[in-house]
């Protein structure tokens, strides 16, 4: 059997097993991990014959794939924010909408930079894979190195194993944040001119976690008690606490969460409180600051 013929039969599985999914795409990816070459070699090079090791390894990874695996967990890495991320059973898979997170934090840091500070201090809580503290810190620290502002964001995150992983993706990435394990606020001192969060949120009752991807992620970094407002609930109380004057809290929820949260945010954090959209126009992130500052 050759790349062409591989492709064509992987295809036609993963379209009957999953309808819905991109077949024609996971089965490319699948081959082009098993073989290490790019998209480009193996469709340049399709008469290529697979060996009998080659067979055996793609048999498993189409395997898996076919149970419903993420493509994320059997290559054991994800692209967020593009950088090259270790993944693991151990935490969420980085997800796209998630980058929104990212930018408005980014908009919120760079105006802080603008006014002259000498320390900016970012936390970000329930880290997981690392991917929003290392995509703030792959933006933020040639800019506050060209000001000469010191950078600290640190992420931490109540699993050891993640932890460690997040640490990996630090090393691997070439980037200098710190992570720690701390479950929320526990073990963390000081105050932060931004705090970030992508939480549990999901009630254990949703349908949703029998379907897809969340199928394999760790229930403990997708569900949340009080109906998915519990861990919501607990870091915007206490944000008040860690958050310098005017500091920013921004947190990631659900998209039928968006009045609840700003919600629980007014309540804690006074009336200056904004949702932003994501890429599908659904209510994704809301922010709020400590004391006064006026949202742009």
């Amino acid at each position: 059997m050759n790349y062409q013929q591989w492709l064509a039969d992987a295809t036609q599985r993963l379209s009957q097993a999953n309808p819905n999914e991109n077949a024609k795409i996971d089965a490319l990816v699948l081959l082009q991990h098993a073989t290490g070459r790019s998209r480009t070699q193996i469709l340049a090079f399709e008469e290529t014959q697979i060996d009998e090791k080659m067979s055996a390894d793609l048999t498993a990874l189409l395997a898996r794939r076919l149970k419903g695996e993420p493509i994320a967990y059997i290559l054991g890495e994800k692209e967020f924010w593009s950088l090259p991320l270790n993944v693991s059973v151990d935490t969420l898979i980085p997800r796209p909408d998630t980058e929104i997170l990212v930018e408005k934090a980014l908009d919120i840091a760079l105006e802080k930079l603008h006014k002259k500070n000498s320390l900016l201090r970012i936390l970000d809580l329930g880290t997981g894979t690392g991917a929003i503290a290392l995509a703030l810190t792959s933006e933020l620290t040639p800019r506050c190195q060209k000001q000469g502002v010191q950078l600290e964001i640190i992420g931490v995150d109540f699993m050891p194993n993640a932890v460690l992983l997040a640490k990996s993706n630090a090393v691997k990435n070439q980037l200098n944040a710190i992570f720690l394990q701390s479950h929320w606020f526990e073990k963390v001192t000081g105050k932060f001119d931004i705090i970030v969060s992508n939480p549990p949120y999901i009630d254990q009752d949703d349908v949703h976690l029998s379907r897809g991807d969340l199928r394999f992620e760790p229930r403990s970094a997708l569900v949340a008690e009080e109906q998915g407002y519990a861990d919501l609930r607990h870091i915007i109380e206490q944000a008040p606490h860690y958050l310098k004057e005017n500091g920013a809290l921004l947190l990631e929820h659900g998209w039928q969460q968006g009045a609840k949260v700003r919600s629980i945010f007014r309540e804690n954090l006074g009336r200056q409180v904004a949702t932003v959209r994501d890429y599908g126009d659904n209510e994704r992130v809301t922010l709020g600051f400590w004391k006064n500052h006026e949202i742009q």
